[in-house]
C-alpha cells in the first residue's frame, strides 16, 4: 500500500511498505500541515529555491536516519548547511538512485536554481524533478517547479508514471493552461496539483486545471491523504 500526503506548497509525503520519502517540504510556509517527519527515511529535494530546498537541513538533522537526494550541486550547499557528506546524495537527470525500496529517476524540469545564501543567491545546478518508483510498484511523477516542455512526453514513455503531480499556480511555474498540457504529453489519468494558492500571485486553481485536462483532478487539502492504489485502479 502506498499513500500520498499533499504537505502544502510542493511539499509531498509518500509511505509505503513502511518507509517514508518526503519531497520539497517546506516547513516554514504558510500552508505547512505541520506533519511530523523525525522518521522519514528519504528527503528528496528538486532544486535549490528556499521554499523546496530552504527546510531540507533542519529536516535531516530531525531524521537521523533519513537520506537526502538531489542535483550534484545542491549537496555542497546541504553540506555547508549541516548535512553529513554520507547522508546525501548528488545525482543528475536521467540516474536512478535506489534507496529505502524506493527507485529515484531524476528527469528534467524547466526552471531555474539558486539556493539560498543568507542576503545572497548560491548556484544551485540546474532544476528537476523526480520519478519515484513505490516499494509496491506504484510511480509517482513530482514535476518540480516548471513549465510545460515537448520532453514530458519522454517521461511518460519511458516511466509511465500512475500519478503526476504538477505546479499549476503559473507566474513561477505554469499554470492550469499549460498543465493540462503536460497530463496530454505525460498521458497520466490521475493528476495531484500542486504549488498554487501559497501566495496570491499564484493564481491557478485546480477547476482551471479540470477544464484543460481531460483526466483525474484529486484537489486534495494540506494534510489529506490519497491511497494511490485505490486511486489508480478506481
Amino acid at each position: 500500500m502506498t499513500t500520498l500526503t499533499w504537505l502544502g506548497h510542493a511539499g509531498f509525503l509518500i509511505e509505503s511498505d513502511g518507509k517514508k520519502l518526503v519531497v520539497d517540504a517546506w516547513r516554514g510556509g504558510p500552508t505547512w500541515t505541520g506533519t511530523d517527519l523525525s522518521d522519514v527515511d528519504v528527503v528528496l529535494v528538486t532544486h535549490g529555491h528556499f521554499d523546496h530546498c530552504g527546510d531540507a537541513p533542519a529536516i535531516m538533522a530531525d531524521a537521523p536516519g533519513a537520506t537526502m537526494v538531489c542535483i550534484h550541486e545542491v549537496t555542497f550547499w546541504a553540506q555547508q548547511n549541516g548535512v553529513p557528506e554520507d547522508r546525501v546524495v548528488g545525482m543528475n537527470k536521467g540516474g536512478t538512485f535506489e534507496v529505502a525500496g524506493f527507485q529515484v529517476t531524476m528527469v528534467d524540469a524547466v526552471h531555474s536554481g539558486g539556493c539560498p545564501g543568507g542576503d545572497h543567491i548560491i548556484s544551485g545546478g540546474a532544476a528537476a524533478g523526480f520519478v519515484i518508483t513505490c516499494p509496491d510498484g506504484q510511480r509517482v511523477y513530482h514535476a518540480g517547479d516548471t513549465t510545460v516542455f515537448g520532453d514530458m512526453a519522454l517521461v511518460g514513455e519511458l516511466y509511465a508514471p500512475h500519478v503526476a503531480l504538477l505546479p499549476i499556480g503559473g507566474h513561477y511555474t505554469m499554470g492550469p493552461r499549460e498543465a493540462g498540457k503536460a497530463v496530454e504529453l505525460l498521458g497520466v489519468r490521475d493528476v495531484v496539483p500542486m504549488h498554487y494558492g501559497t501566495f496570491p500571485i499564484l493564481v491557478g486553481t485546480p477547476d482551471e486545471l479540470r477544464a484543460h485536462a481531460g483526466t483525474r483532478v484529486h484537489a486534495v487539502a494540506p494534510g489529506d491523504v490519497l491511497d494511490l492504489a485505490a486511486t489508480v485502479t478506481a
